[in-house]
């Protein structure tokens, strides 16, 4: 029997939350394995209310209460740092709390590490529930990934992480920035299920263009080394086959690149191995709730 632990960053969306609660625990009573569930809250300003319904099928439920919001990579950091120190475990699977990341899709994730025991399982995204706009914005955020870094990311928190693999990304910075970024750099051998993006229990997706913008470049960020080869090596290409045909127009694409490396080297400061480390001194609580 494996013990298993869903890792869950919240920031005020209790009622979704207890919502994946109540999924998960259906989900998972045909498992012979231990499943607990760890709900960071990333010092919310809503009070909790209460459970009100049974949740036999989970073995535990644990609310770590953080003193200052981190943001959602960071929280989802500090609670990989928190299940590697603190608990005893052979898989953490993070999910977002919000019912987008599908529990109907555990069952998968946990049959294919069976299969793979010692292998990292992604929920690969095969759909997504979002309008037009934001997919197409999505598709241009995976190229951009692809073209400047080499790197072709088709997962995001939705995994299933063995002990080892945890071990590694708490001792690597970049997971303090960028989960899926870390992930994709420390280890290259993986699996995948199919995964379809879900749709919010309640309210709007908090992911706007603005975050999508800030979440592709801190993926980004995590390879700046291959971003700048690659962004010099195509400005010296692009300006030398634009010879004669500068113009504000044709300097678009230059200025774009520029930007990006700028942004780039901004956010990868975020990769702060000191405050990782110190990360759970800023827990202010924990509530076991089960």
């Amino acid at each position: 029997m494996k013990k298993i632990k869903i890792l869950i960053p919240i920031y005020n969306d209790w009622q979704s939350a207890f919502k994946l609660l109540e999924n998960i625990n259906l989900q998972v009573s045909t498992l012979k394995d231990e499943v607990s569930v760890i709900i960071v809250n990333d010092a919310s300003t809503e009070k909790r209310p209460k459970i009100s319904v049974r949740l036999d099928n989970l073995e535990s439920i644990k609310i770590i209460n953080m003193k200052k919001n981190k943001g959602h990579a960071r929280c989802n950091a500090s609670g990989l740092k928190y299940i590697n120190e603190k608990e005893d475990f052979d898989y953490v699977i993070p999910m977002d709390g919000d019912g987008e990341d599908r529990p109907e899709e555990l069952i998968l994730l946990i049959e294919k590490i069976k299969e793979y025991p010692d292998t990292v399982v992604t929920a690969n995204r095969i759909k997504r529930s979002e309008g037009f706009i934001f997919k197409f914005c999505y598709i241009v955020h995976k190229y951009l990934a692809l073209i400047f870094t080499g790197q072709n990311i088709k997962y995001g928190n939705y995994t299933c992480l063995p002990k080892p693999t945890v071990n590694e990304m708490i001792n690597e910075p970049a997971t303090w920035s960028s989960f899926s970024g870390s992930l994709a750099k420390t280890v290259n051998n993986k699996k995948s299920i199919p995964s379809e993006r879900g749709i919010r229990y309640f309210g709007p997706s908090k992911m706007s263009f603005v975050n999508l913008l800030k979440h592709s470049l801190s993926i980004i960020s995590v390879f700046k080394k291959i971003l700048l080869i690659r962004s010099i090596l195509f400005l010296i290409i692009y300006l030398f086959l634009m010879i004669g045909k500068i113009s504000i127009i044709t300097l678009m694409p230059v200025f774009g690149v520029i930007i990006m490396m700028l942004s780039v080297i901004s956010l990868s400061k975020r990769e702060n191995m000191s405050e990782y480390n110190n990360s759970l001194n800023n827990i202010d609580s924990i509530d076991k709730i089960k």
